[in-house]
């Protein structure tokens, strides 16, 4: 199943548990999935049509009425267009506004460039008070948009609109603010975020274990704040660590995952992600291969981070 629509069925489900929830869009409702709920529910979700600035205060405004507010849009458009109203509307007036950004990076396709964020965990990451997450798969966004919704505080949900494979089972318990040891594993510490990026992990776990080296995987689905305690526990365990996101590695997990090593316990760490470079159009095989996000580059990696232990 699509992640988008994962989302719209639990924000359906507790929209009509919940009448306080509300939902704004910025012409992308189709786009998003999320159309029909303004079929279902016409008094609780509203149009602000391309005003993505207007929309984030409109949500802020009514935040402090004591509804929650859930605004949607492409990531770059609910992020970097929005830093302000971001910033001081919501953040700094502390208002329950949550952010939800679709196309997360590279998955953009061939909409290009200009719909490729590949900065937005990074303007985000510098504003006090804002939870950011990041779904791996549909088990873990099922389980989290109601913690998330009812969490007190502004959150940032970035995800993919569409279908990726599963990396949970059923049986998944989620927290929002602990990250998933998906494998142990003793040479290596592999952390990855998001939606595309898991399944190149995986790979990469199986070329790496044909040369004799055993990957610790992480899931790290919050990047603010995070969960220090797991990761620096892997981290002292296999002496080395290599991140993995879908965004500029400068401002991302890989950056957040180098501050923390760099505080508590330094080490060799190597980067995957997209290196300082704006996005272009293309599909995601041709985009993962010219940002050398592959498994391949992964396990290239962790080699070179094994090596410098």
């Amino acid at each position: 199943m699509e992640m988008r629509k994962v989302l719209n069925n639990e924000l359906k489900r507790l929209m009509g548990l919940d009448p306080n929830i509300v939902i704004l869009d910025a012409d992308l409702a189709k786009a998003n999935g999320t159309w029909d709920l303004r079929e279902i529910y016409p008094d609780r979700v509203f149009e602000a049509g391309v005003a993505e600035q207007n929309m984030v205060t409109m949500a802020a405004g009514l935040a402090s009425y004591g509804f929650i507010p859930v605004c949607g849009s492409f990531t770059p458009f609910i992020t970097p267009r929005v830093c302000d109203q971001v910033a001081i509307s919501v953040c700094y007036a502390g208002m329950n506004v949550k952010l939800l950004g679709t196309d997360e990076g590279i998955a953009a396709e061939l909409n290009g460039g200009t719909h490729m964020s590949v900065e937005d965990i990074s303007v985000l990451r510098g504003i006090p008070d804002i939870v950011i997450f990041s779904p791996a798969d549909n088990i873990e966004l099922e389980k989290a948009i109601e913690p998330i919704i009812y969490y007190d505080g502004p959150v940032y949900i970035r995800m993919q609109r569409k279908v990726v494979p599963d990396i949970h089972d059923s049986n998944y318990e989620f927290d929002l603010f602990k990250a998933d040891v998906v494998k142990e594993g003793k040479d290596v510490t592999i952390a990855s975020m998001g939606g595309i990026m898991p399944q190149e992990v995986l790979e990469a776990i199986e070329l790496l274990a044909s040369d004799g080296i055993d990957v610790e995987y992480i899931n790290v689905h919050t990047v603010k704040p995070l969960d220090e305690e797991t990761l620096l526990k892997s981290i002292k365990k296999t002496g080395c660590l290599v991140t993995c996101d879908n965004h500029n590695i400068i401002g991302g997990l890989g950056s957040a995952l180098a501050e923390m090593s760099a505080r508590h316990y330094p080490g060799p760490i190597e980067m995957i992600g997209i290196q300082d470079h704006f996005g272009e159009v293309g599909y995601l095989p041709y985009l993962k291969e010219k940002f050398h996000m592959t498994a391949k580059d992964i396990a290239s990696a962790a080699k070179k981070a094994v090596a410098g232990k």
